[in-house]
C-alpha cells in the first residue's frame, strides 16, 4: 500500500484548508485510514480517523473544525481543516490500518506540511 500526501500549505489563522491522500497497492486489506500530525518537539498525534464502515474518531483538539471523509471510487483520503489556529501547524501524515484504528497504523505516506500563521 502507497499513501502519497498533498494539499499542505501556509494559511492564516481562522483560514481552511483540505489534505488529501491518494491510495495504491492492495486497497483490499486496508480497514480503516486516518490522518496524523506531528509538531517539532512533541510526539506524533492522531488526529482523525475513519474505518470501512464509516465510523469515525476525531481529537478533542479539532472536534468541529476537521472533517475527515473518503472518495472510495477515487481511492482518496481528505482532511477538511477550518478555523484553523497556529497550534495546528504541523507535518501531517496519512495512514493506513489493516485492523482497527485505536491500533497502530500499517503504512505511513510521507508527510504534508501545514503551516498556520497568527
Amino acid at each position: 500500500v502507497q499513501l502519497v500526501e498533498s494539499g499542505g500549505g501556509l494559511v492564516q489563522a481562522g483560514g481552511s484548508l483540505r489534505l488529501s491522500c491518494a491510495a495504491s497497492g492492495s486497497l483490499f486489506s486496508i480497514n480503516a485510514m486516518g490522518w496524523y500530525r506531528q509538531a517539532p518537539g512533541k510526539e506524533r498525534e492522531l488526529v482523525a480517523s475513519t474505518s470501512r464502515g464509516g465510523s469515525t474518531y476525531y481529537a478533542d483538539s479539532v472536534k468541529g473544525r476537521f472533517t475527515i471523509s473518503r472518495d472510495n471510487a477515487k481511492n482518496t483520503l481528505y482532511l477538511q481543516m477550518n478555523s484553523l489556529k497556529p497550534e495546528d501547524t504541523a507535518m501531517y501524515y496519512c495512514a493506513a490500518y489493516l485492523g482497527s484504528y485505536y491500533l497502530s497504523p500499517d503504512y505511513w505516506g510521507q508527510g504534508t506540511q501545514v503551516t498556520v500563521s497568527s
